[in-house]
């Protein structure tokens, strides 16, 4: 099963946030995810925007799940260096 981290979108209007999820990346957004490793607040303050799960989210990376690239760049902003692999 091919896997991915990528942001699943909840809140109102003009009032998002986001949870970092893993999910099998054949399935619609929306769907049933693996595995909830972290928030993500773009209207907070920065202090409190992302909130992640570091060794949940290394732990998905060491068994091959690819994070999406919004999320790739949060990562590298907490300091989670991701190595990019290609897909075949």
């Amino acid at each position: 099963m091919s896997t991915s981290i990528r942001l699943k979108r909840f809140g109102s209007k003009q009032r998002p946030y986001y949870r970092i999820v893993v999910q099998d990346s054949r399935k619609a957004n929306k769907s049933r995810t693996l595995a909830e490793v972290g928030q993500y607040h773009p209207v907070e303050n920065k202090e409190t925007q992302v909130v992640i799960d570091v060794e949940a989210v290394k732990s998905w990376l060491q068994k091959g799940a690819q994070p999406s690239a919004t999320v790739r760049s949060l990562l590298n902003k907490q300091g989670v260096t991701v190595t990019r692999t290609v897909q075949e």
